[in-house]
Parts: C-alpha cells; structure tokens; sequence
C-alpha cells in the first residue's frame, strides 16, 4: 500500500472512528448529545465521504478539502470546549443563557421546547478533557494525516 492510501485510511478512519465513538456513547452509554456535538459530528461525514472518493478518484488535492473538514471539526470542538468551561458563552439553543424580556407565555414556551442536554456542561471526560476536547485534538492529528495525503 502507498503512502497516500494510507494517509487517507487513516484520516477518513480516525473521522469514521471518531463518529461511531459518538454514536456508541450515545445509544449504548446513554449519552444524549448537545447541539454542539451534533454539530461536530457533520465534518466527520463529510470526511468519510471525501476519503472514499479520494481513494476511488485518486486525486491528491481532495485531501485538502479532507483537511478543511478535519479542522471545521476540530474548531468546532474547541468553541465547545470553551463553552464547557465557561471561557465564553455558548449559542442560546443549548446553555442557560442569559435574561431575556420575554411574556410569561413566550418564555413558557421556549422552557417547554429547551433542549434537555446542555452544551455548558461536560457529560463524560477522561485524563481532564471532555468528549469536545478529545475530538478537537483527535481532530488535529488527522488534519496532518489529511495534509500529508495531499502533499504525496
């Protein structure tokens, strides 16, 4: 096998890797996901996606693209890092926000519809870092896999 199949089993792997992780936690572990891990998880099919057709197309610049979604994930886990934290606020859809003036029957409403899972908070962690962290770090490993590809 040459190095540039390789390169891409190995990044579009470690995306296909990452999402079933994110799929067993949440339907054989319990673990419903935030909105933020949804959105996390997008980039990691689209990768499968660009890896395959790299691999059947054989075109090395593909890889780039690869590399994009690699890091879209990766700063999406950081953003959510940072909200898990409390380095920053997080969108409205998934944190507990900030005041707003709402009627008695709007904000009825909006609490009625709230999601239940919260991105501010971290569900599972290991060795310090949340689920967000690992996927932002494991997400930039397979960015220099992605590259490496690319570059062959």
């Amino acid at each position: 096998m040459n190095l540039f199949r390789l390169n891409i089993l190995i990044a579009a792997g470690g995306s296909l890797a990452l999402l079933l992780g994110a799929f067993a936690f949440q339907h054989i572990g319990g673990l419903a996901p935030c909105h933020l891990c949804l959105l996390q998880r997008w980039p990691h099919a689209a990768a499968i996606l660009i890896g395959a057709a790299t691999l059947a197309l054989g075109n090395r610049m593909l890889g780039w693209l690869g590399a994009a979604t690699a890091l879209t994930t990766a700063g999406i886990g950081g953003y959510h890092t940072g909200v898990e934290r409390g380095w920053w606020e997080g969108p409205t859809t998934c944190t507990s926000g900030g005041a707003t003036s709402l009627s008695a029957d709007d904000f009825f409403e909006k609490v009625i519809n709230a999601p239940l899972i919260r991105c501010d908070e971290v569900a599972w962690q290991m060795l310090g870092l949340s689920m967000a962290s690992w996927n932002m770090v494991i997400s930039l490993i397979l960015v220099i896999f992605w590259v490496r590809a690319a570059r062959s």
